[in-house]
């Protein structure tokens, strides 16, 4: 799988509407049929900064999504409302899950 970690830095006028601001984005990349997940989160440090974590079945899948319209749109709706160009980290990895933590494991008795 193609696995993809982003940390977007919102500019702060903006930060407390970024779920709604790319909600189509992350909508219409969710409904990919190569997409595993597409997550956001924020950060817990900086109030104004979303990391998004995201998986895709394969090369073939990811390059779909990069080449899709709503990636173009993205592209022109999400960067006025950044603060500063993403930062990514980007490996493909074996399987399509998630893996247990086994050094956290939880006993379900």
């Amino acid at each position: 799988m193609i696995f993809i970690t982003a940390r977007f830095r919102v500019r702060p006028e903006h930060a407390d509407q970024w779920p709604e601001i790319s909600r189509a984005f992350t909508e219409a990349t969710r409904a990919e049929p190569g997409c595993l997940w597409f997550d956001w989160s924020r950060s817990l440090d900086d109030s104004n900064e979303y990391v998004l974590v995201e998986a895709f079945r394969d090369g073939e899948a990811g390059a779909a999504h990069v080449g899709s319209e709503h990636f173009r749109a993205a592209q022109e709706q999400l960067p006025p409302h950044l603060a500063e160009t993403p930062r990514i980290v980007n490996a493909t990895v074996p399987g399509t899950e998630w893996s247990e933590l086994g050094e956290m494991a939880v006993d379900r008795d």
